[in-house]
């Protein structure tokens, strides 16, 4: 049976608890047992990271010992997933680079707060995690971030709805929901999900995020299936 980690925290406005407990039944739901922390120490054991089939980031800001930061991005570069959604990924330990190199991006700003009204617009076609899905509108924080242009983009939102000052730039579709890969593992990411109601207030939002944890989850058995191992992408560079 596939397992998870679930590690959640940092910043309580995100609700970690929440998302944790949905994300854990969708992974349930799915054949995959998940294991829930609230501390970081879950990430002291390099080898036992690499015992999961997936990670998931469900702690906003805050800040990470740097040997267990180390420790994830070994896990997931040798096929351990990674999944996330919102803050709880993309706008954790702000001063780890590593972090985002790894995720795929960074958040900056949501420009109106929370309540802005928006439309995600699906790239169909794009991934089989996004088949049948429709665009469809959310209300909630309208995240724009900053994106490494490696990522393969499953849907995006138009940028500015709010005047700001990022709105004497022209209009940019900003990715909202991307896949990646670091070494052979597979990360998703959403960047919906500031509260955990707006799983249940659309219902599409709730079909990426489920679709995105089970496909991250994938990869490390793909990867045994085929024989794919990380040591090509390594070259005997030493990145610490």
């Amino acid at each position: 049976m596939k397992k998870a980690l679930i590690f959640q925290g940092g910043w309580d406005g995100h609700e970690p608890q929440l998302t944790s407990k949905r994300f854990a039944g969708m992974l349930e739901r799915n054949g995959i047992s998940a294991e829930i922390y609230d501390n970081h120490e879950c990430f002291a054991d390099l080898e036992k990271l690499l015992t999961y089939d997936l990670i998931v980031a469900c702690w906003t800001m805050g800040t990470m010992e740097g040997q267990y930061s180390r420790n994830i991005s070994e896990a997931v570069a040798r096929g351990v997933g990674l999944a996330g959604c919102h803050g709880g990924m993309c706008d954790a330990f702000r001063n780890d680079t590593e972090w985002q190199f790894m995720t795929g991006g960074q958040w900056v700003s949501h420009p109106g707060g929370d309540g802005v009204e928006y439309t995600v617009n699906i790239r169909r076609g794009s991934s089989p995690i996004v088949e049948g899905l429709e665009d469809f509108t959310v209300k909630s924080e309208h995240y724009y971030l900053h994106i490494d242009p490696a990522v393969e983009v499953l849907a995006t939102t138009r940028f500015p709805l709010v005047n700001y000052y990022h709105a004497s730039n022209k209009p940019v579709d900003m990715p909202v929901v991307w896949t990646k890969y670091w070494g052979i593992g597979r990360v998703f990411y959403n960047s919906l999900g500031h509260h955990d109601d707006v799983f249940e207030n659309s219902p599409n939002a709730a079909v990426l995020m489920e679709r995105g944890l089970v496909w991250a989850a994938g990869g490390k058995e793909y990867n045994e299936k085929h024989g794919l191992t990380v040591d090509k992408y390594l070259n005997n560079a030493k990145m610490y």
